[in-house]
């Protein structure tokens, strides 16, 4: 039998499908445009995504035996806000999980309405890419589109919709909207009375691993598959990836270096840090997790590269690199402000450190460490939670770099794991296809007797003892330049 896994992300849907072995069998993407109809707005129509979908759903399925396919399932985009009228018609664009037109709306719902409530309703405060501050911008600033409203939805969400007619969304993603109660995983009652909406406008919340329902009879017909196939809930992009490496369970780990930055660990316990300096959501295997967030990662040594020192080779660069645990520039990756721990939109990149023999390659290695310390930032904060870890798997772009995981294996004196198939939210999304369709017993089986590791970077103890004495010096320096960021807005 065949799962398919859909990856509903910024700029393209990705598609795999995977057979009960977990053999990925076919790949396909594409690619769909995103708008910015003003400074620091982001915005998708989502009848490209759906379009899209359905072209790379025939293609998907063009060379197997569509008879085979038993189950559909998701990973996707977080945060972005789906409208629907009582016609099941969208009602204006959707505003994207990086569109920043809602500083106003997270002021008021981290200042007016308190940081603690907020934890108390949500496990979570207010950032710019949530959802409940873009239902309120909606609200205040375009009443004749929020008098409209029927169902509110996430963007993988409008597709399962789309598939199977069910309004519906998954714990994971949901988590991410500050109108979920992480704790309960159920809707927020303050929080929908806050945002002005009630329950009846939201989908029906399910378990990722769970079935909404099947495939509709015209969408089976155009892709010539069963009308038996399940339509399965799926999970948001960081829990779906977290799927397909594995990370599920009681304390495990995955890093993700892609352009954004993400340390995210497994628990089967509940638990907010007192900051919130971490994302406290409900996670795709029926228990937890816990996720720091960076805004530039991968995208640091991009912008180093590409724009500043004007090379396409990343590689040649980093050969350049000898001394690790020795540089003396350090580098702060803030260069889109910064989420996790620090909740800063007014952070700024920052090189300090430079003297007359520094060199290229010393700049170069202080953007990979830098990321690699904003990691252990985020770390740092579940460490002092009583949360042990010892090991992380590795994924994204960055996690091509052999220098880079070394690096960040020192700095977060962890084991970093590689892992086999390397496939992010799709691979966790047909994965939570075939638990729906009986083949695991659970996602945590589903992720042991299909993830394989097949290289481990260790720490070295005298290495590690260097980045120890660097961290204490790279976390002097945010605190530091943090007022004159302000001053120089």
């Amino acid at each position: 039998m065949f799962y398919a896994g859909i990856d509903l992300g910024t700029s393209a849907v990705k598609l795999l499908l995977m057979d009960e072995s977990g053999k990925i069998h076919k790949i396909v993407s594409k690619e769909y445009p995103i708008y910015f109809p003003n400074p620091g707005w982001s915005e998708q129509n989502p009848e490209d995504w759906y379009e899209q979908t359905m072209a790379g759903l025939k293609e998907l399925f063009a060379d197997c035996d569509r008879s085979q396919v038993a189950g559909i399932s998701f990973g996707g985009q977080m945060h972005g806000l789906v409208i629907l009228d009582d016609k099941d018609q969208v009602i204006r664009p959707a505003l994207l999980w990086n569109d920043g037109r809602t500083y106003e709306e997270c002021d008021y719902l981290n200042q007016v309405i308190g940081k603690e409530k907020l934890s108390e309703y949500t496990a979570n405060i207010s950032f710019t890419g949530f959802t409940a501050p873009k239902l309120l911008w909606v609200k205040n600033k375009e009443p004749e589109h929020f008098a409209r409203i029927a169902k509110i939805m996430l963007p993988k969400d409008y597709i399962a919709y789309r598939l199977s007619g069910v309004h519906c969304t998954d714990v994971s993603d949901a988590s991410g909207m500050l109108v979920f109660d992480v704790k309960n995983r159920c809707w927020s009652r303050e929080m929908l009375e806050i945002c002005g909406v009630s329950e009846a406008q939201m989908a029906k919340v399910y378990e990722s691993y769970e079935a909404v329902g099947t495939v509709l009879p015209a969408i089976a017909k155009e892709l010539d598959i069963p009308e038996q196939v399940k339509i399965v809930a799926g999970a948001g992009d960081n829990a779906a990836a977290a799927v397909g490496t594995g990370t599920v369970g009681d304390g495990m780990c995955n890093i993700s270096l892609g352009t954004s930055g993400t340390i995210f660990i497994s628990s089967k316990k509940f638990g907010v840090d007192k900051f919130n300096a971490l994302h406290a959501f409900a996670h795709a295997d029926g228990h937890y997790h816990l996720m720091g967030c960076m805004l530039s990662a991968a995208s640091c040594n991009k912008w180093w590269m590409d724009e500043i020192i004007g090379t396409k080779d990343y590689a040649g660069e980093q050969k350049q690199i000898e001394k690790l645990g020795e540089n003396h520039v350090y580098f702060l990756p803030y260069l889109m402000g910064e989420r996790s721990p620090h909740n800063n939109p007014n952070a700024r990149a920052t090189f300090i450190g430079m003297t007359m023999d520094t060199t290229r390659a010393d700049m170069t290695q202080a953007v990979l460490e830098g990321v690699a310390f904003a990691l252990r930032d985020s770390l740092e904060v579940a460490r002092a939670l009583g949360i042990q870890i010892e090991r992380t798997k590795i994924c994204g772009g960055g996690a091509k770099s052999l220098l880079w995981k070394k690096i960040i294996a020192n700095v977060l004196n962890l084991k970093v794991d590689v892992i086999e198939s390397e496939e992010g939210p799709a691979l966790g999304g047909a994965m939570l296809a075939a638990v729906a369709c009986g083949v695991f017993a659970s996602v945590e089986d589903a992720a042991e007797k299909l993830v394989r590791i097949v290289d481990t970077v260790e720490p070295e103890a005298a290495l590690v003892e260097k980045y120890e004495a660097r961290y204490a010096q790279f976390k002097q320096i945010y605190p530091t330049c943090r007022p004159l960021f302000e001053a120089l807005l």
